[in-house]
């Protein structure tokens, strides 16, 4: 059985979408599906490529025993859709970039994380980084329920 495949993609990759990945991580290992589930994050920006995750975000995410320091930032490119099953963006703007550079056939696999979240009742991540401390948290608390929804999304669609 192959992988199922899953890619979070904020605007530079060091805060959100690295914050969701570790926690989807820390999810699937606990629920022993490591092996059936490949996880990776990426930026529509390549304002920090190879630069590790925000320190903020860091300290925030080992509080709740997610270690995200082994994390380094990309840049989402177009083969990203054809390589990954879910493309997960944070917000409208980052789904937009991503529309953008989707190949047609691939368009489906674009998703809004907080789509998994529907209790939360809203659809966008807001963006940590120009906030304080609490910004890290409240983004956590989004990204361990909507992860949730999404494992939940998974083991229903690929009888995981």
């Amino acid at each position: 059985m192959s992988k199922v495949s899953v890619l979070f993609v904020c605007m530079g990759n060091i805060c959100r979408s690295p914050t969701a990945h570790g926690v989807f991580l820390k999810l699937i290992s606990e629920e022993g599906l490591k092996d059936s589930i490949e996880v990776d994050s990426a930026g529509t920006h390549a304002y920090h490529v190879q630069e590790p995750p925000d320190r903020r975000a860091q300290e925030a995410a080992l509080r709740r025993n997610v270690n995200l320091s082994s994390l380094r930032a990309r840049k989402a490119i177009s083969e990203d859709f054809i390589e990954f099953d879910y493309i997960i963006a944070m917000d409208e703007s980052n789904y937009a970039d991503l529309a953008a550079i989707a190949p047609k056939e691939h368009q489906q696999k674009l998703k809004m994380f907080l789509d998994y979240a529907p209790q939360l009742q809203i659809r966008e991540v807001p963006d940590p980084y120009y906030g304080g401390q609490n910004g890290f948290e409240r983004v956590l608390d989004m990204v361990e329920v909507a992860s949730k929804g999404l494992l939940e999304t998974l083991k229903k669609n690929h009888q995981l």
